[in-house]
């Protein structure tokens, strides 16, 4: 059985990502049968950074008509024109440039994103790019350039646990992990039960990386800091064994509702706004793609995950501050201060702070936030999703250039 690469809870990888981890799409029901049209599925294609391939299909360079000529012996002929090594590159380049930039490169965005939305103690909220940006060069101009990565290896731990457990609950349970071309209402209930479930699995390793992420670097141990760390955590505060924590500490079973919901709206949001993106796209009028050019055969699909990623993180940013907040509360962290740096003693040193929250629960939160710090209170640290998302649409805008470039070339010589 295929797997797929899930998305983050922020970008819960994701995303952030997170998520960055629910970020394909699902066949919107009644949706033509012809094969031009894009029919969007949860298998993971054959390229990295573009999620969905239409249904049986494969990369249309390696298949039929658009595969290497052969010799009468069966092999390729000598002496032919670089042109398919170069779609090709082309094409896994591009995809490869989306997911590193996804999971990588963004990565210092999503920390201070993190960081922003669970200290409440900030007066800056930084809803632009402008503020988080110089906020950000002065904490890794402190504390150095691992301040902006921390917590990376962890996030890959969540992907990798929430794909192994959808994996796993889909062959014992009938819920499906992909949803046919013509799909009904109860495979399609059933197919976002399932991504609630391994989203109520992953949570205490993502609170875990939670912790990580946000933990700053000066009060950081790093001989009894390791990789497996997050797994470590996780299953401590799964079977309550371990260093204690504090009273406040919320249960997981108080979190359970906040992350399944926030796992199940992100992925319908993301996959609804990547069907329309792609409907809007056929529908402009533009001609066919090539199957031989893969960035016209994929970089629509690039396109659309990168606006579906956007406005589900955008429209459910309140909601992952709530669960941040939760997640985060009673677990004794000590984060940055995202007001910049103060001058202490002999010199300018960061201001770290305390998380000591007390709420009860996500209507608490919610609430709680709302009545002090204001609407803008569930927004905080907008301003680097913004530059998360601009940062990964250029460098895909960069790549599709650069890469067009070549295909040229290699085609006229």
């Amino acid at each position: 059985m295929a797997s797929r690469r899930p998305d983050s809870f922020d970008g819960l990888g994701y995303r952030g990502r997170e998520e960055p981890l629910y970020g394909t799409g699902f066949p919107l029901r009644g949706a033509s049968a012809d094969p031009l049209q894009h029919q969007w599925v949860t298998t993971p294609p054959d390229i990295p950074g573009s999620r969905n391939l239409h249904p049986g299909e494969r990369t249309p360079l390696l298949d039929g008509p658009q595969a290497e000529p052969r010799t009468d012996r069966g092999g390729p002929q000598p002496g032919l024109p670089p042109s398919d090594q170069v779609n090709r590159f082309a094409g896994f380049g591009i995809g490869l440039v989306s997911l590193f930039t996804e999971n990588v490169l963004s990565h210092p965005c999503i920390v201070f994103r993190r960081q922003c939305q669970v200290n409440y103690h900030a007066h800056c909220y930084h809803l632009t790019p402008f503020s988080a940006a110089t906020v950000m060069y002065s904490i890794s101009k402190a504390q150095g350039l691992k301040a902006l990565w921390k917590g990376m290896g962890s996030t890959f731990i969540v992907h990798g646990v929430t794909l192994g457990a959808e994996g796993i609950i889909s062959e014992f349970t009938p819920l499906p992990r992909e949803l046919p071309h013509r799909w009904s209402w109860k495979e399609l209930a059933g197919h976002l039960l399932l991504k609630g479930l391994t989203a109520v699995v992953a949570l205490p390793f993502y609170c875990a990386s939670l912790v990580e992420t946000v933990q700053s670097e000066i009060v950081r141990d790093e001989a009894s800091s390791g990789l497996l760390d997050c797994v470590r955590e996780g299953l401590a505060r799964l079977l309550h064994v371990g260093a204690p924590h504090s009273r406040r500490l919320l249960p997981l079973s108080s979190l359970l509702l906040p992350a399944a919901l926030h796992a199940i709206l992100r992925y319908a949001v993301s996959s609804a706004v990547q069907q329309v993106a792609l409907w809007l796209y056929q529908r402009s009028g533009k001609p066919r793609p090539e199957p031989s050019n893969p960035l016209d055969a994929y970089f629509p699909e690039l396109v659309a995950a990168w606006a579906g990623s956007l406005v589900a993180d955008v429209a459910l940013f309140p909601l992952e501050t709530a669960l941040h907040r939760l997640g985060l509360q009673g677990t004794r962290t000590i984060i940055d201060a995202t007001d910049g740096v103060v001058a202490t003693g002999a010199g300018a040193s960061p201001l770290v702070l305390p998380v000591n929250t007390q709420y009860d629960g996500l209507s608490d939160c919610l609430h709680a936030i709302r009545r002090r710090e204001g609407g803008a209170g569930y927004y905080r640290g907008f301003g680097a999703l913004v530059a998360q998302y601009t940062l990964h649409g250029a460098l895909l805008a960069a790549a599709r250039m650069l890469f067009r470039v070549m295909l040229l070339d290699a085609r006229s010589s």
